[in-house]
C-alpha cells in the first residue's frame, strides 16, 4: 500500500506539472485587439446605450478568455487626452507622464451592429413590476442578432464579418424587464433577453478567437545589445514564456495601390530566429539562434 501511495503521488505530481505547463502553453501569445462601440440598428431607439453596453460586455468576455489584450475606444480617448495634457507642460513632474505617440497598436479592430433586439411575452399572470423589474408567470422568448466585423488596423479594410445570434425561451415563474436597463446588471442577466445577449457575446468571442488563430502574433524589437541579446516589447502581459521561439522579420517598402492610394502593407523577409530566455512584465530578452541573414534593428517585426 505504501508503494502504491508513493507511485500515485509521483504520478499526480508529474501530471500536475506537465498538464499545468501544457495548459499554459496552449493559451499562446495574446493578440491585441481594439473594440469599438457597436451601433444600435435594432430599431429599439429607447436603448441609447445598447451598443456601448454590448461592446463593454464583449471586451470583458475577450479579456476573460485569456487570449487577448483588449483596448477600447474609451481607453484610447482617455490615453490620448492624458498625452495631450502631459504635452501641454502643465505637469510639475514630467518624467513619468504620458508621452505622445506611445499608444499600444492593435492588430485587429472589432466593431459591428446590433440588428435585432426583442423580447416577446405571452401567457397568464399580470405580474408585479418594481422599478422596471417584472415578476410574473408569463412565458417569453428573446432574440438578439449582431453583425461582428474584423477590420485590419493598417488598411481599414474589413477582413471578415459574421452574423451571430442569441435566443432564449422561458416559461412559468419568470423575471422580465421594462423601461431602461443596463445589460451588464445582474437582474437583466437573469432575464431571457439577458441570457440571449450572453449567448451572442459567447458566440462572438468564439468567432473572433477562431479567426484570430489565422493571424500571427506580432511584436517588435526594442533594443539589440552588442552581445547579441535582443529585447522584445512583449512580456508576461502577453503570455510569452521562456523557451518560446520566434522569427525576426525585416519589413520592406510599403506597397501602395496605384489606383486608390491604399496602403496594402509591405513584403517581409525573415532575417533571424530567436529564443526567449528571460521574461519581465512588459518586455523579454532573447538569444539569437544561428547566424542572422541581416542586421537586427530596433523596430523589426517579431512574429510567431
Amino acid at each position: 500500500m505504501k508503494r502504491l501511495f508513493i507511485v500515485l503521488v509521483v504520478v499526480g505530481f508529474a501530471c500536475s506539472f506537465v498538464c499545468g505547463t501544457s495548459a499554459h502553453a496552449m493559451k499562446g501569445l495574446k493578440k491585441t485587439v481594439a473594440v469599438f462601440d457597436f451601433k444600435n440598428d435594432s430599431g429599439v431607439t429607447s436603448r441609447v446605450k445598447l451598443g456601448q453596453d454590448f461592446s463593454m460586455q464583449l471586451s470583458d468576455a475577450l479579456i476573460q478568455s485569456g487570449q487577448f489584450i483588449v483596448l477600447t475606444r474609451k481607453d484610447l480617448d482617455v490615453v490620448m487626452a492624458e498625452q495631450d495634457l502631459a504635452s501641454s507642460g502643465r505637469f510639475a513632474w514630467t518624467k513619468k507622464t504620458a508621452k505622445t505617440g506611445k499608444i499600444i497598436p492593435a492588430q485587429i479592430l472589432i466593431k459591428g451592429q446590433i440588428t435585432e433586439f426583442e423580447e416577446n411575452s405571452s401567457g397568464g399572470g399580470q405580474g408585479l413590476t418594481i422599478k422596471g423589474v417584472t415578476i410574473g408567470g408569463s412565458k417569453s422568448s428573446a432574440h438578439i442578432a449582431v453583425i461582428v466585423q474584423l477590420v485590419d488596423s493598417t488598411t481599414g479594410q474589413i477582413i471578415d464579418s459574421k452574423r451571430v445570434e442569441g435566443k432564449a425561451k422561458s416559461g412559468g415563474f419568470e423575471i422580465g424587464y421594462s423601461g431602461e436597463f443596463d445589460i451588464s446588471s445582474s437582474n437583466f442577466k437573469k432575464t431571457p433577453l439577458g441570457k440571449a445577449v450572453q449567448m451572442a457575446i459567447d458566440r462572438s468571442v468564439e468567432y473572433i478567437a477562431g479567426k484570430m488563430k489565422n493571424i500571427p502574433w506580432e511584436g517588435k524589437v526594442i533594443l539589440v545589445k552588442e552581445d547579441g541579446t535582443v529585447f522584445v516589447n512583449s512580456g508576461e502581459n502577453t503570455g510569452i514564456i521562456s523557451g518560446t521561439k520566434l522569427s525576426i522579420l525585416k519589413e520592406g517598402e510599403a506597397l501602395i495601390d496605384p489606383d486608390t492610394g491604399l496602403d496594402l502593407g509591405s513584403d517581409t523577409t525573415e532575417i533571424a530566429r530567436i529564443e526567449i530566455t528571460e521574461v519581465q512584465e512588459k518586455f523579454s530578452k532573447a538569444k539569437i539562434l544561428g547566424t542572422p541573414s541581416g542586421t537586427i534593428e530596433k523596430g523589426d517585426i517579431v512574429q510567431e
